[in-house]
């Protein structure tokens, strides 16, 4: 039976320009999608005032991207299989890009609102291609090291556009939409795009092994004339071309379990994460700080979340990301529900630092752990539909928040995050299965799932 071995071909490549070069291109897509992702809740406390928006209207637009994001999520995954993992990557980066740009002319909050769902889907669905091409081009041994690399510099993007919106939002009434002109800057990916390759394991998962074999010639070429011959790659497993994976694939019990457990990792986070971002500067502008305050003080936090998946590189590969993933999750629970319980400026700042340091930690090991539970036959669809229901159940959190806010007060909003950190820690606990091994496993030993 033919075949082009391309995972072992790339497994023992050296790390080269080749991956640095794939490293900065996925890297300027992730800065700008989490640029964009935190735009609204930055601008939503000055739309309070300006367009008179009230908490449980931000609760409403919030929600609805979220409805974007898990339609841009499962949309992602038909992308990346009928036209290329690096397609897909452009197609969805350029899309958000776009929406960003035309939100900088809202005319009131519904059209806004539109705009948002329609960024939010194609934020959501860039973030899936990503984390997928990532999985397929990268050596197992380091791949999560690498996806918490380019989180690492991504996520660069959310201190930075919560400093500008501090700096931009308060100067008068449309300021606030340079923070969407900013987010639009992604579509600047274009100059990256060509440059990239598009995955082999995709290529071969199609039965196209003459287009995969020219693939891994071309990389191995520019590998080896960097670093010299390349060692032999270990023999391929057999395996016949699969065909497209429709839904029901995901019915199959080597796919629902793993898709319902990482369903559940991806919505504790999502609610978790989003709850405390999306509402934190509009919450605190509530209990009595300005608003330049209170987007001041978010921003602050912000900073920790780049160590955090610097924090995620150093731990990724050489633990198993299970356990990993427990202890990060409950530590936020913890710092997070700190945060909810004082007003003291100082506090605020150390507690919700903390809480983005060990989050975004929390979603770089995901993103290497996610794709992990699949095989190239049911990576992308699995992985898209689990990351799309976590996004989904957010089109209810934000509604739950602002009920809390309303009927209970500041403090039970945290107290509800604190406790969805602690149920998906305890779920991956109980349930999440180990990776490690697999990785590490000489190739002719692996599981043909996950690795």
């Amino acid at each position: 039976m033919q075949h082009s071995n391309a995972m072992n071909r790339l497994n023992r490549l050296p790390l080269s320009r080749f991956h640095k070069m794939t490293l900065v291109a996925v890297s300027f897509a992730y800065f700008f999608e989490f640029a964009d992702i935190n735009s609204f809740s930055s601008t939503a406390p000055h739309l309070v005032k300006v367009w008179g928006v009230s908490v449980n209207q931000v609760a409403y637009v919030t929600s609805l991207s979220f409805v974007g994001m898990f339609l841009g999520s499962i949309t992602a995954g038909w992308v990346a299989d009928r036209w290329g993992r690096k397609k897909a990557l452009t197609i969805t980066t350029v899309c958000f890009g776009v929406f960003s740009f035309a939100a900088v002319f809202s005319w009131n909050l519904v059209s806004l609102g539109i705009f948002r769902v329609l960024t939010s889907a194609g934020l959501s669905a860039m973030t899936v291609v990503a984390v997928i091409y990532v999985n397929e081009l990268y050596p197992a041994a380091v791949r999560g090291k690498y996806q918490a690399y380019a989180i690492v510099i991504g996520i660069c993007g959310t201190p930075v556009t919560n400093l500008i919106a501090s700096a931009v939002v308060p100067l008068n009434d449309w300021s606030w939409r340079l923070v969407y002109l900013w987010g639009a800057l992604g579509m600047f990916y274009m100059l990256f795009a060509r440059r990239l390759k598009e995955s082999p394991r995709w290529y071969e998962n199609k039965g196209d092994y003459a287009r995969a074999d020219a693939v891994l010639a071309e990389i191995e070429a520019e590998v080896s004339a960097e670093k010299g011959p390349l060692p032999e790659p270990a023999p391929p497993v057999e395996a016949a071309p699969r065909a497209k994976a429709p839904l029901r694939t995901l019915l199959q019990k080597k796919y629902l379990l793993p898709t319902a457990l990482l369903a559940v990792l991806w919505i504790t986070q999502t609610i978790g994460f989003f709850g405390y971002s999306s509402f934190a500067p509009t919450l605190l502008s509530k209990e009595g700080f300005s608003v330049g305050k209170s987007i001041f003080f978010v921003a602050l936090t912000t900073v920790g979340a780049p160590l955090g998946s610097y924090l995620a590189s150093l731990v990724t590969d050489r633990f198993e990301r299970k356990w990993c993933l427990v202890g990060f999750g409950t530590v936020i629970a913890v710092c997070g529900l700190l945060y909810g319980l004082t007003f003291n400026p100082v506090l605020i700042v150390i507690f919700g630092f903390l809480v983005n340091l060990f989050e975004r930690g929390y979603t770089a090991l995901g993103y290497a752990y996610s794709p992990e539970l699949f095989d190239t036959h049911g990576r992308s669809l699995g992985t898209g539909v689990s990351y799309g229901l976590g996004r989904l159940s957010n089109a209810a959190g934000p509604l739950i928040i602002a009920a809390l806010f309303n009927h209970s007060g500041y403090q039970s909003v945290f107290l509800f995050i604190a406790g969805v950190w602690l149920l998906g820690a305890l779920v991956l606990a109980l349930f999440g299965p180990k990776t490690r091994q697999a990785r590490l496993a000489p190739p002719q030993e692996q599981r043909p799932v996950g690795v």
